[in-house]
């Protein structure tokens, strides 16, 4: 793939293929196989993720933990109900579609439908994310959602600037 989705999905696959390498190598290959998930030390609240956002926030998390930083997914991938609940909520709540847009979405809409978008809290973990994720390709999207991240930048590079919120998709 040309894009730089493409390019960060292929290096951030690379990365945690050697890493299962090593630890198979190093641990041994038991019989019977874990989960994904367990398999590879996925963190938790990856599951349904794209497999590129699930690796990286992994390694983020597993950064974040070693330097007493707390950080956790608090919504990862949401089904087509559950965001429709939460759009039809955000429709009550701010009165119309254009304000409910500035904090959720559709579902056909939504990167949490489709696995590639995360929320994380505490918001001291959020930060923390903020400020490093770009390590592993992870930026914060929205000006007014200190929790809402996603892969925009390929690991190592500069985050792209933020849009407002979610209704400049």
């Amino acid at each position: 793939m040309s894009t730089v989705r493409g390019r960060v999905t292929d290096r951030i696959l690379v990365t945690i293929t050697a890493a299962a390498a090593v630890t198979a190598i190093g641990v041994g290959v038991a019989d019977a196989q874990p989960e994904p998930r367990e398999q590879f030390g996925s963190a938790a609240g990856t599951e349904g993720l794209d497999p590129p956002l699930a690796a990286a926030y992994t390694l983020a998390e597993q950064q974040a933990h070693a330097e007493n930083v707390p950080l956790s997914i608090t919504s990862g991938r949401r089904t087509y109900e559950q965001q429709l609940w939460l759009w039809q909520d955000g429709l009550a709540t701010y009165g119309s579609p254009e304000e409910a847009r500035r904090w959720v979405l559709p579902p056909e809409e939504s990167t949490h439908v489709s696995g590639r978008a995360i929320d994380v809290g505490p918001q001291v973990g959020a930060r923390w994310l903020e400020d490093n994720g770009n390590r592993w390709g992870l930026c914060r999207t929205f000006d007014n959602e200190w929790w809402h991240f996603s892969i925009e930048t390929t690991p190592g590079m500069p985050c792209p600037p933020r849009v407002p919120d979610a209704s400049y998709r």
